[in-house]
């Protein structure tokens, strides 16, 4: 399979030399793969993921423009056959580690701690100015309807996944959805441009410096709630960086409420991602707290 891959890379851009192939297993849909120690090409593992991946490539385009971290930069690209194993994109590789939540807690400066979260918020800000008009602008059938949303996500949970849960664990699941619905009409939030996805993984850091070095992985990025970003904080990092995060964000505590919900939905969507698509591993660790 591996050769299938770089066989496409060879065939796109045959004057890359390709010495050093180093698998990445991180990625749930993607099939991500370590170049000669210096380049990352992601090829999407699913055909939906195709036209994500096309989207992505011009966020980032549009995101270089608004933010002072280190982005992604595609400078390797096929899309003229689309298809799984045709498609991918290869950018250099930006220097860091993921910030892992246990490095983060042994961290017993209140001053780097506060140091790390600005940079993270710094870079929400920026990424959050980018506007509703402006995504439009790129990606015409963007569009944001939160409660068409998760009201279908509640009812694919109710479909494919109470089948596995527990009494207990469906009167949860229940209760979370149908008090954020009763509470939907009284959000007030300008959609933007959000990551998707801003958790450990795709958030580098040098643990040297205690600087942040980049952010990767813009595939769940498009028009969104920006309290989804944070929610992305709060599952990775728990609730005292989460709050500190908050607290430097402009009127941070009118997005902290979404963000917790959010941020319990996150196993829930991964549990659907895995019975939807075939990956046990997904739908049993999204249903470990449920079973």
């Amino acid at each position: 399979m591996l050769a299938a891959y770089i066989d496409r890379i060879k065939q796109v851009y045959p004057e890359l030399r390709i010495q050093d192939v180093e698998i990445n297993e991180i990625g749930q849909n993607n099939s991500v793969f370590i170049i000669n120690q210096s380049f990352v090409f992601r090829f999407p593992k699913y055909k939906a993921g195709i036209d994500r991946l096309l989207d992505e490539t011009k966020i980032l385009e549009l995101v270089r423009g608004y933010s002072s971290q280190p982005i992604p930069e595609p400078i390797y690209q096929s899309f003229d056959e689309l298809e799984v194993r045709k498609v991918f994109v290869g950018y250099p590789m930006i220097p860091g580690l993921p910030m892992w939540n246990e490095q983060l807690k042994q961290i017993g400066s209140d001053l780097e701690q506060k140091k790390l979260s600005l940079q993270l918020v710094n870079f929400l800000i920026q990424l959050h100015a980018v506007s509703e008009k402006e995504v439009k602008k790129l990606l015409p059938s963007q569009s944001i309807d939160l409660k068409e949303e998760y009201e279908n996500m509640y009812k694919r949970i109710q479909m494919k996944l109470f089948c596995y849960m527990h009494t207990d664990a469906k009167a949860e699941v229940s209760a979370l959805f149908e008090d954020f619905f009763a509470a939907i009409d009284e959000f007030r939030f300008t959609p933007t441009l959000i990551h998707g996805d801003f958790g450990a993984s795709n958030i580098l850091w040098d643990p040297a410096k205690m600087e942040i070095t980049g952010i990767i992985d813009f595939g769940g990025s498009g028009l969104g709630d920006p309290a989804y970003d944070f929610a992305g904080i709060l599952a990775s990092y728990g609730h005292d960086f989460f709050a500190r995060c908050i607290d430097l964000y402009p009127n941070g505590d009118k997005v902290a409420n979404r963000a917790v919900f959010y941020q319990k939905t996150f196993a829930l969507q991964e549990a659907l991602h895995g019975v939807e698509n075939n990956d046990n591993e997904a739908l049993v660790n999204g249903l470990k707290k449920y079973r």
